[in-house]
């Protein structure tokens, strides 16, 4: 048995006037998933708990069948893991996004323009973040070089009690005043948020980009803390061998301490020109080299929607129906039997440009198993199915029972030996 997982962030949305009442799962023309979808279970999942956040990292781990109430420690430390970071248990991880802050202003009162500075390329992203290493680092604070925008700072013998730091995607085109961290705690943070800004606002990176016309990374934004992870093994979980292929540090990350097969996809971007086919491509190679479980992550529905871009939105849906599911379903096709799972992790509404803890609809598809499915895909027929998994964290032991079922008789026949 194959086992595949889609994993479309933030693909679920509300109703957009823009597209006629619809929404972009609604509007996108996706013949391979609605395909599926005619005798797949439908229904819908409740990933993020009311009384957690509705980032990523919360909703991936309850996808992959951790309960976040007892293995969540912050966003931070699995991304550090995916970078390599060793952290010790007295040290506290941050994310630490290049930003493009409004000029002219004391930095209370500056607004936030880009949580991405413009999708910054790696390689520009590198040098500032070496360069912020060798002006601010010490032996308290390290910057550690992610990818694009995406980058940690570890904090040594930091502290958690910082108070509220919120995440940029949900302060775009906002003044900073009400969130930069006020906490007594995090006033450290603060200093190094205003000093990062006088260094970086006439780095030659970033006068570069200014004359390109491009948006330049003249500020960090810190948010995300948290302590080292730990996972239990996906394989003696679930009895399967598992791969992680994704753009971001943070599903690398949990790949790492899940003890996954993390799988580098050259030019995979987080963005809706990421190398789709090239995910593609690697998961069916993954299986191919003996791996029984796929979990496939792509992160452009998530940033058109941060970005209030609509067409993108829908377009990065059929991308991915296109270039992503409907090859690997044609390959699928030459072993026995094969199991797939498409849902998103949370919603990311165009209309909020931010995160909820909506349910999410999800398709789940045997090969050899019928159900009464519907003629299309979407969060309405989700909903009408009436099928709802009100711990998110239970939808992957759903999705694997026959594997949990078969390391379960393996288990008992060992003992009996």
């Amino acid at each position: 048995m194959k086992y595949l997982v889609l994993l479309c962030d933030g693909m679920a949305d509300y109703p957009v006037e823009a597209l006629g009442g619809k929404t972009p799962l609604e509007a996108a023309n996706k013949p391979n998933m609605d395909k599926l979808a005619k005798t797949a279970k439908i229904g819908l999942c409740k990933t993020v708990a009311d009384n957690l956040k509705p980032g990523s990292d919360v909703a991936n781990l309850s996808v992959l069948g951790y309960n976040p109430e007892k293995y969540y420690t912050g966003r931070s430390p699995l991304e550090a893991g995916s970078i390599g970071i060793d952290m010790f248990d007295t040290d506290v991880s941050l994310r630490c996004n290049l930003v493009t802050l409004s000029t002219g202003e004391c930095f209370e009162d500056k607004t936030l323009v880009d949580y991405c500075a413009g999708d910054i390329s790696s390689y520009e992203a590198r040098e500032l973040v070496e360069f912020l290493q060798k002006e601010l680092g010490n032996e308290i604070f390290r910057f550690y070089n992610g990818v694009s925008y995406r980058h940690c700072l570890i904090w040594k013998n930091g502290t958690l009690d910082v108070g509220e730091l919120t995440p940029p995607h949900d302060i775009t085109g906002r003044c900073v005043k009400d969130y930069v961290p006020s906490h007594e705690n995090a006033q450290c943070l603060y200093e190094l948020m205003k000093k990062a800004h006088e260094l970086l606002q006439n780095h030659p990176v970033n006068l570069e980009r200014i004359r390109k016309n491009l948006r330049p990374a003249n500020g960090i934004w810190l948010w995300g803390e948290g302590k080292r992870a730990e996972l239990d093994s996906f394989e003696e979980k679930y009895g399967v061998k598992a791969s992680m292929i994704s753009a971001v540090d943070l599903l690398k990350g949990i790949g790492k301490f899940a003890e996954m097969n993390v799988v580098f996809v050259d030019n995979a971007t987080g963005y809706i020109d990421t190398n789709f086919e090239g995910k593609a491509q690697a998961a069916l190679d993954e299986f191919a080299n003996g791996q029984d479980f796929v979990y496939v992550h792509i992160e452009a529905p998530d940033e058109c929607g941060h970005r209030n871009e609509v067409q993108n939105k829908v377009r990065s849906i059929e991308i991915i129906d296109e270039k992503v599911l409907g090859p690997i379903l044609d390959e699928l096709e030459k072993y026995k039997n094969y199991k797939i799972l498409i849902m998103p992790d949370h919603p990311t509404p165009l209309s909020l440009m931010t995160h909820t803890n909506d349910a999410v609809p999800f398709l789940m598809y045997t090969r050899r198993e019928t159900f009464d499915g519907a003629e299309t895909f979407n969060e309405k027929t989700a909903k009408a199915s009436g099928i709802y998994f009100e711990k998110g964290y239970t939808i992957m032991d759903d999705f694997l029972k026959e594997a949990v079922e078969n390391k379960k008789n393996l288990e008992a026949i060992e003992d009996i030996d």
